[in-house]
């Protein structure tokens, strides 16, 4: 898809990756060995229970459940209720230097709506993170504990795991000249993310390389959705507009302006296709008087 559609990346990493392991362990270490604002441990051990969505991967508050059913609102389907022992991370300890972090820059979250919904979640309260997870099988491997009297082997959350991926394809821990290209490139000026995982980005994984004592990214800007029948376009839905159809016929251009032109960046609602038929492929006649292919909203 990437060769199709013309695009082009100085670096590809997969989370199963060695050299990514290695940074999620030089992370961990790094969270290990924190103290969080209140001068307790960062990272500790505890038992917990809640509505996990698997394909969200992430517990959902009570609260962000439509009911009955505790649905998740992104994936129309049911959260399962699920109880272990994790580690978790104290972020409700991280409360105020987040909402600090936000004061003295303005452009960190990105656009505004977006930045004060953040900003309303924060002050809500926080609750400290599951970061691992026993129940499943799947995923990098926690060191154990010399002296742990618990046999549960714990495999990292995978935020956790999947944010370190931003520094882990650039080099972090994992020295020689990659450890001097993270130096070099690190921190990254902005990330580009879908709403849906804007509170990861702007919550979960500053108040990590805080605590790490790293630097953080410059900014974060979330953008809509592009969305299908008033929902977000899934696989699992299989409710998906391909684009290979449309470069065939149009190019990648023509495909890549319209999106830019039609979907405004940090637009609240996401996309223009919205009732299956809004976009279409119609013939139109050209100057030439010949017959050419357009994009259009009918």
């Amino acid at each position: 898809m990437v060769e199709r559609m013309n695009c082009s990346n100085d670096d590809f990493i997969r989370t199963t990756e060695d050299r990514h392991k290695k940074s999620v362990l030089t992370l961990w270490a790094k969270l290990l060995e924190s103290k969080s604002p209140d001068g307790q441990s960062a990272v500790y051990k505890g038992k917990y229970g809640g509505w996990y969505c698997q394909p969200c991967e992430v517990f959902k508050d009570e609260s962000e459940l439509k009911q009955p059913g505790n649905i998740c609102p992104d994936h129309d389907r049911p959260c399962e209720w699920t109880e272990e022992e994790n580690y978790f991370f104290r972020l409700s300890a991280f409360q105020n230097a987040l909402l600090s972090h936000y004061e003295a820059n303005p452009d960190f979250i990105r656009p505004e709506s977006r930045r004060n919904e953040v900003i309303s979640f924060v002050n809500s309260g926080l609750r400290d993170l599951s970061i691992s997870r026993s129940t499943i099988k799947w995923g990098i491997p926690v060191p154990k504990e010399a002296d742990s009297s618990n046999s549960a082997e714990h495999v990292f959350y995978v935020w956790l795991d999947a944010l370190t991926g931003y520094m882990s394809g650039i080099g972090y821990g994992q020295g020689g000249d990659a450890g001097a290209q993270w130096e070099k490139l690190w921190p990254a000026d902005i990330h580009i993310v879908g709403k849906e995982i804007l509170r990861f980005h702007t919550v979960y994984w500053p108040a990590f390389l805080m605590a790490a004592g790293l630097p953080l990214p410059g900014g974060v800007f979330a953008h809509g959705w592009l969305l299908f029948e008033e929902s977000k376009m899934s696989k699992s839905r299989g409710n998906v507009v391909r684009a290979e159809p449309i470069v065939d016929v149009l190019g990648i251009d023509p495909l890549r302006y319209f999106l830019l032109r039609e979907i405004p960046i940090g637009h609240r609602h996401g996309g223009p296709i919205r009732h299956g038929h809004d976009v279409r492929l119609v013939p139109r006649r050209c100057s030439q008087g010949r017959a050419r292919p357009e994009l259009c909203h009918v």
